[in-house]
């Protein structure tokens, strides 16, 4: 499912508008982006937790010249699902 297929869903079961719909799914994806992007824990309950985690430096390769590389720490975002959710897909 893309984007335009989770708006047209929401839509048709909120029973409002795609137009709405789309409004408040780019609405909660801007809350929860700027919430990730200040450090901040987004819990839904029932659903999961979206949070950034670290991910320390290390040393890669360059597959053409199997030269090292150094890759540097970062931030990334992570995902983790509800037992609830787990269940439900888990059927």
């Amino acid at each position: 499912m893309n984007k335009k297929a989770l708006i047209d869903a929401a839509a048709e079961k909120s029973g409002t508008s795609k137009k709405d719909a789309e409004r408040i799914i780019n609405a909660a994806i801007d809350t929860i982006t700027a919430a990730l992007a200040e450090g901040e824990k987004v819990q839904l309950s029932g659903f999961g937790t979206f949070e950034t985690r670290e991910r320390c430096a290390r040393i890669g390769r360059n597959p053409h010249t199997r030269e090292a590389v150094e890759i540097p720490a970062t931030r990334v975002p992570a995902f983790k699902a509800s037992k609830c959710l787990k269940d439900i897909v888990g059927k």
